[in-house]
């Protein structure tokens, strides 16, 4: 019995000596300053990354539920001035249609003959523009993200493995149990700059997927606005009738 716990003790010694000396700290250590800045800039990109991805998440969720109020109500009412005031005040849809009954106001003092429809246009489009040029902001970040931080993470590598080159050449052992361990932690640092970078890639395929959704529905809702306006109201999208209510449960 005595002999199995000094092995077992010896076992547990001999894991915690080759944790010391071939760990991720081991690794981080060997390979000093560099090594760690490597990780400071991996780090400061995949929080950065997380940023992003739930700011430009909420952004997106948000006008999406601003579309969905649009739908319920917008167009019952009786007027564009109505429909907009039914909507919430930072509504992207509601800039959308304040900014085509702006632009309609505004044509008569254009100096230059321009054509209504291309003036109104226009301007719901620079609207529209916008709208989206604030939910693509940061994607880039993601986009560079996802193309460096594998290179990044090789670069960690290539210094760990520098460095562990040097410690063989110095000991004059060149066996395998001298190799494997030093390499296999430089090795570290590429699979950190791939759990940084895949991430970053489908966040940014992802909320791209989502910004094209609400473009395209910004793109019919101005379309729509614009066809009401040069129609003076004769020309509006179907309205969808509201789902009856569900009968009340009767008592017993």
């Amino acid at each position: 019995m005595s002999i199995n716990l000094i092995a077992a003790a010896s076992a547990d010694a001999a894991a915690a000596d080759a944790a010391a000396q071939f760990g991720f700290m081991a690794a981080m250590e060997q390979g000093g300053p560099v090594a760690w800045s490597t990780l400071a800039i991996m780090v400061i990109m995949f929080v950065f990354s997380l940023y992003i991805l739930f700011t430009k998440l909420f952004e997106q969720n948000k006008i999406m539920k601003q579309g969905v109020a649009m739908q319920a109500s917008f167009w019952r009412a009786n007027s564009l001035e109505e429909g907009a005031n039914k909507l919430e005040k930072n509504s992207a849809y509601r800039q959308i249609v304040e900014d085509g009954l702006r632009a309609k106001a505004e044509h008569d003092k254009l100096t230059d003959p321009v054509e209504a429809h291309d003036w109104m246009h226009g301007t719901m489009e620079r609207s529209q523009h916008h709208i989206m040029s604030v939910l693509g902001g940061g994607l880039s970040f993601l986009a560079t993200v996802g193309a460096t931080a594998p290179f990044v993470g090789l670069f960690g590598t290539v210094w760990g493995i520098l460095n562990a080159l040097i410690k063989i050449a110095q000991t004059g052992d060149p066996s395998i149990s001298a190799v494997a361990g030093p390499v296999g932690e430089a090795l570290i640092m590429t699979a950190i700059g791939l759990v940084v970078a895949v991430p970053a890639v489908m966040a940014y395929n992802w909320l791209q997927g989502r910004n094209k959704v609400i473009a395209r529905d910004l793109s019919t809702f101005s379309n729509d606005v614009l066809g009401y306006i040069m129609s003076n109201g004769q020309v509006r999208p179907a309205v969808r009738a509201a789902a009856p209510a569900k009968p009340a449960a009767a008592k017993a």
